[in-house]
């Protein structure tokens, strides 16, 4: 049995992070009588989405799947007073990201391009980090750096001496490091847009810092 006298405390750390990557995430959504229709049109429409970004300097390894599902849709009738249901259709929805080092006059002009086209997308712009590793070994050094702290300033007013740390107790969640700057989706097909210029959109959006928190739970050994 351990019979070692031990303090625990957890420390929260607290960071503001530049965003440097914008990700526009288009989502293609249509019904189709069939199932092999819905699945030939979503193949069809995607390819048409690469063609599209590949205008705009991306390559097809560069549209990333986010989900993809096919789902049967009924409607609902009534028979001889019975509530009844019949298949109406299959509907497909795809949804897809790109990522790209933050540019203005960039997503302006794939923002046109994705509203002028062929295809009827929702549209979401959202900004991110691209180095996502440094900023959660950051993040989790300024919570260790707090419980440590925490830990000298109660052990000093608890009149003991802190010794050796024997456990780290981390949870490993995963901070949010998407800022959307618009809560709705703009829509394409020469939907409404703001600011059309010849060939792009002049939105002119500047993301605020993303603030992350974590904690971590340290327990050292007291004399």
């Amino acid at each position: 049995m351990d019979c070692r006298r031990t303090i625990r405390v957890t420390g929260k750390g607290l960071i503001k992070v530049r965003p440097d990557q914008t990700r526009i995430t288009v989502t293609l959504e249509e019904k189709y009588p069939e199932y092999a229709d819905a699945l030939y049109h979503s193949s069809r429409d995607t390819d048409d989405l690469k063609q599209i970004l590949s205008r705009e300097g991306f390559e097809k390894k560069d549209l990333k799947t986010l989900s993809f599902d096919i789902d049967a849709e009924y409607e609902g009738y009534h028979e001889d007073g019975i509530y009844r249901q019949k298949l109406i259709g299959y509907r497909y929805r795809h949804v897809m990201k790109v990522d790209f080092d933050s540019d203005s006059e960039r997503m302006g002009r794939v923002l046109y391009a994705l509203a002028h086209g062929s295809l009827t997308p929702e549209i979401q712009i959202s900004y991110t980090v691209k180095d996502r590793e440094a900023a959660k070994n950051r993040l989790l050094g300024k919570a260790v750096e707090d419980a440590r702290q925490k830990a000298e300033f109660l052990a000093e007013a608890s009149g003991v001496t802190l010794g050796s740390l024997i456990n780290v107790n981390y949870s490993w969640s995963e901070p949010n490091f998407e800022v959307r700057p618009m809560n709705r989706a703009l829509m394409g097909a020469n939907g409404a847009a703001p600011m059309a210029k010849a060939s792009g959109y002049d939105l002119n959006l500047e993301p605020d810092d993303l603030e992350l928190s974590d904690t971590v739970t340290l327990t050292y050994e007291i004399d």
